[in-house]
């Protein structure tokens, strides 16, 4: 990847940016300025949820920007009490309207149920999904998947869906290389999304990745950023600050060695959020 611009494509034919702006925790007082600073950076793809309580803030902020509505990639995701089929389609809606948009380019389920939580959780996510297919079919969504979803959550998925995820979204960065998960989206021609590509902002104060961006004249951030792209992953960084947001923007002007990449594979676990898809209740 050697510009914001460039983009992945989907296994429906469906581009996306390669690089995208998370709006976690992106609150009303921050978002104006932040929005702004990321489309200024050249941003085009933005990573919502229905979780994130701020759907309404940002779309607003996009909309004030004027940015055609073609040009940009929006993603937003259903949360834990909307799964199953017509809550899912439910909910979908509910956030195009709290968007103000006819449409997403991404819709995701945000948290896989698991065998630890529901004995039915191989039902309870293929009518889910078949609701997604649904929303998909009928051109509300431009393209879906999952995310959280481990190997184990895939492969039933995949065995009783007409449709394969197009995307995959999870906590990926160094110091948690999930390369099972990276492995098996491989094969099945799915793009791995990484939701806190900076380990939660840990990983920018670490000793090894500071040395490495140095080598470069970048920041371990910077280095954290272009290691996904270079593994074919794309980041979704997220901050409040317009000059963090811009200097994350700041990283196709060089390539990371093969040696700097493989130091980095192999990096221990470090800056996680240990958020674990088969145990995590937030409802």
């Amino acid at each position: 990847m050697h510009s914001i611009t460039d983009t992945f494509t989907l296994r429906n034919g469906v581009k996306i940016p390669c690089l995208g702006f998370g709006t976690w925790q992106l609150g009303e007082k921050h978002m104006q300025d932040a929005i702004s600073a990321a489309l200024n950076a050249g941003y085009r793809h933005f990573d919502g949820a229905a979780a994130y309580e701020n759907e309404e803030a940002v779309g607003a902020a996009l909309k004030a920007y004027g940015v055609p509505r073609g040009e940009l990639f929006i993603t937003s995701k259903v949360w834990n009490d909307d799964r199953g089929y017509e809550t899912t389609i439910a909910a979908c809606k509910a956030s195009l309207k709290r968007l103000g948009m006819d449409y997403l380019d991404l819709y995701l389920i945000h948290w896989p149920f698991s065998t630890k939580q529901d004995a039915r959780w191989r039902e309870q996510n293929a009518e889910t999904w078949r609701a997604m297919e649904t929303l998909c079919r009928d051109g509300l969504v431009r393209s879906i998947g999952t995310s959280n979803f481990l190997p184990h959550h895939l492969r039933p998925l995949i065995e009783d869906s007409q449709v394969v995820p197009m995307v995959d979204q999870i906590e990926f960065h160094p110091g948690q290389r999930q390369t099972e998960t990276l492995d098996f989206c491989r094969e099945n021609s799915i793009l791995v999304e990484a939701w806190s590509p900076l380990g939660h902002q840990k990983l920018v104060l670490n000793d090894e990745l500071r040395a490495i961006g140095e080598r470069y004249g970048k920041t371990a951030a910077q280095v954290c950023i272009r290691w996904c792209l270079q593994l074919g992953v794309a980041p979704l960084p997220k901050s409040r600050r317009p000059a963090r947001i811009i200097q994350n923007a700041g990283v196709f002007d060089f390539t990371l060695s093969d040696a700097d990449m493989k130091e980095i594979d192999e990096l221990p676990y470090l800056g996680g959020s240990g958020l674990d898809p088969d145990t995590v209740r937030f409802s």
